[in-house]
């Protein structure tokens, strides 16, 4: 695997890593459950139920890579940027500017 420098760089790679229509479904709803529950927390000074927030947006997203993608998810390799990317996927699903399907 190239060693990518910036999120720039890193993106177009996974993408790439993501092309299956199920594989973004459960990362978009991975990250939407990621972020509902960091918006919950906030709002209830529930501290202590951050630590689901990786198994929420992990357990989807990995599900995805094992048994749709059939690829080893880039998190192992690029934590923050795989991290920043599936944040960035989820917003550009949100407002239209990817879909689902590839």
């Amino acid at each position: 695997m190239a060693r990518y420098k910036t999120l720039n760089e890193f993106y177009p790679f996974y993408l790439e890593e993501h092309q299956n229509t199920t594989s973004r479904v459960l990362h978009f709803i991975g990250t939407g459950l990621f972020f509902s529950l960091v918006i919950y927390c906030i709002s209830t000074s529930s501290w202590n139920l951050l630590i689901f927030g990786p198994i929420a947006g992990y357990g989807f997203a990995w599900v995805g890579h094992f048994f749709f993608e059939k690829n080893k998810p880039a998190t192992f390799q690029y934590p923050l940027f795989s991290l920043l990317s599936d944040f960035r996927l989820f917003f550009e699903i949100l407002f239209g500017k990817q879909k689902f399907t590839v």
